[in-house]
């Protein structure tokens, strides 16, 4: 089964939007290690200045979607559009290449793992500034000041190394890089998991003023319902591959319709929560599904 999630309205205050002006355009992207089909047939759109999230448990292909769309992994089949451009097929040359690049960036989950441990933080954001624009030594300088100002980063900060930092810091880092870019869309695969709960608050308000301040799409992929409840505006279900439930975050979060999202819900612990029930809900939901959800 596949979905889509087409906002007309929104942030782009434009009500009569078409899909194919969509900031990205996702259609039946498939993947295979293998036999193992990873995403099969996955569909949905994001309006410039959305927000998507795209949920379900490990192993659902969510994380796997997302590294076809920044170009880590090339899909089998199915089409990518930012802004109406196909960028499914391999680039040709290195402008393309980073054509492509500037468009999506990704924010990972461990931030130390993608920042250079030999470099201050300055230099970490300003060397995508070299990479993608033409700009003077004072521009780049003035530009790398206003872009940590942005995620809440000082001079202190500035002049570490990223071992120096806390995790919270170092995740502020990565997004301020991310977004020297320019991006039409931000990618965070898991961005906050790591983090304390307090300072998943602190990552996800800035990244609220962020998109409202900015105008950039963020695509938000995870497994914890909460947070995707607090920063998306629709939702992307995934079970093994598929897209099992799409819609605005608040209807199928709150009145889910696939037995599936029912079972996420019911899974997250609470007062009263029962884990054999659900234990034996996932065990007849896999045998309906005739065992496939491992796929």
């Amino acid at each position: 089964m596949t979905g889509s999630v087409t906002r007309t309205s929104g942030t782009t205050g434009d009500k009569g939007a078409d899909a194919v002006d969509a900031t990205l355009e996702v259609v039946d992207l498939c993947k295979a290690f293998g036999g193992h089909r990873a995403v099969d047939g996955v569909s949905f759109t994001l309006a410039p200045g959305g927000s998507l999230g795209i949920v379900g448990e490990s192993g659902c292909g969510k994380t796997t979607t997302a590294r076809m769309l920044v170009g880590l992994v090339s899909p089998d089949s199915g089409s990518i559009r930012v802004g109406g451009r196909e960028r499914s097929a391999p680039t040709r040359n290195r402008a393309e290449r980073l054509a492509r690049a500037r468009e999506m960036q990704m924010v990972f989950q461990d931030p130390y793992l993608s920042l250079d441990p030999r470099v201050v933080v300055r230099e970490c954001v300003e060397e995508v500034l070299r990479l993608h624009f033409d700009l003077t030594r004072e521009q780049r300088t003035a530009r790398v000041v206003e872009l940590l100002d942005q995620v809440g980063l000082g001079e202190r900060e500035a002049s570490a190394l990223p071992k120096a930092l806390s995790g919270g810091q170092r995740q502020r880092v990565a997004i301020a890089r991310a977004l020297a870019a320019e991006p039409k869309v931000l990618i965070l695969d898991e961005a906050v998991a790591a983090l304390d709960v307090s300072i998943q608050a602190q990552i996800l308000d800035l990244l609220a003023g962020i998109r409202r301040d900015a105008g950039v799409g963020f695509l938000f992929v995870s497994h914890d319902l909460a947070v995707v409840r607090h920063i998306t505006e629709d939702v992307v279900v995934l079970r093994g591959g598929r897209v099992v439930e799409a819609g605005p975050t608040v209807d199928v979060l709150t009145e889910p319709r696939h037995t599936y999202t029912r079972l996420l819900l019911d899974s997250v612990p609470r007062v009263g929560w029962d884990p054999a029930r659900i234990a034996a809900d996932r065990r007849a939901l896999e045998r309906e599904a005739g065992g496939s959800s491992g796929d």
